[in-house]
């Protein structure tokens, strides 16, 4: 298993994360949420060797702020991606239970977050309260559809045309460590 955490290529032109700033970030939140509380005594372990994927909301990086801060507030606890997006970049679906490193527009690590459910349905049966739980707008499907349909029809990576039936992988997480921008790393 690689040790250098999985930083997709940015989508336009943010700037890439440093690496060894998300070692550093994970070393702080498995700590602080007392993911492995006796590293001291047990020393290095998979949970140290393995970092979790680093990756930002959305395709810019004002998108990546302005999402990551709902998440930080708690008012976002569920996204969405094209599932042909996913295969398109070779990436696997997230699954519950798995951690995550979001970064901000700056590509600088500020939560790690937890994957609780995934479901993949077509995109016209995406149901009310998953909107809900993305926490952008009024909340409202109407406006979630608006909103993504916009967003997959301008930032497909798999060449593919939007569609009603296109599948939609649904995630819900829970926020697990975040990190104030004024205190990182350490404060």
């Amino acid at each position: 298993m690689p040790s250098d955490p999985a930083v997709p290529p940015p989508a336009d032109d943010r700037p890439v994360a440093d690496p060894e700033e998300i070692r550093t970030f994970w070393a702080v939140a498995r700590s602080r949420a007392r993911l492995n509380p006796l590293p001291a005594y047990f020393g290095p372990t998979p949970l140290e060797a393995v970092v979790p994927p680093a990756w930002s909301f959305g395709a810019t990086s004002d998108q990546a702020d302005a999402l990551l801060a709902l998440v930080l507030a708690g008012t976002k606890t569920a996204t969405a991606g094209a599932a042909w997006d996913y295969e398109a970049e070779d990436v696997p679906l997230p699954l519950a239970g798995t951690l995550a490193i979001v970064l901000d527009g700056a590509a600088h690590p500020r939560a790690l977050v937890e994957t609780t459910d995934v479901r993949v349905v077509p995109f016209d049966q995406v149901d009310p309260e998953h909107a809900l739980l993305e926490g952008e707008g009024d909340g409202s499907l109407e406006r979630w559809r608006e909103e993504h349909r916009r967003f997959f029809t301008a930032h497909s990576t798999s060449g593919r045309q939007f569609a009603l039936d296109m599948p939609v992988v649904l995630e819900r997480f829970r926020l697990v460590h975040p990190v104030r921008r004024k205190a990182w790393p350490f404060g």
